[in-house]
């Protein structure tokens, strides 16, 4: 037999999205991060004006279980924001 997967997004009146789970990937490794993985963690870094007080910005940063269980967590971090940075306009 053939099954057809349907995917069906829900929005509200505005255009938004108001799905109850959206999936996210690592963004280290690019693998879909599972409902299920209670291992992984999202960061959220903070920007900084030229004074070094927060400017309300932040760039979000999503580690799989599997790379914080291997211990690569700090430096996936740490080279993940090391190549962003320059596009998010820190120093």
């Amino acid at each position: 037999p053939v099954r057809l997967r349907h995917s069906f997004t829900m929005y509200n009146e505005e255009g938004e999205n108001i799905e109850l789970y959206i999936p996210r990937k690592c963004s280290w490794t690019n693998r879909l991060i599972e409902a299920k993985d209670h291992a992984a963690v999202q960061i959220n870094v903070g920007h900084l004006d030229q004074s070094g007080v927060y400017n309300g910005q932040y760039t979000t940063l999503a580690l799989s279980g599997y790379v914080r269980n291997m211990g690569d967590g700090d430096s996936a971090i740490d080279l993940l924001w090391q190549k962003k940075k320059a596009s998010a306009g820190q120093a």
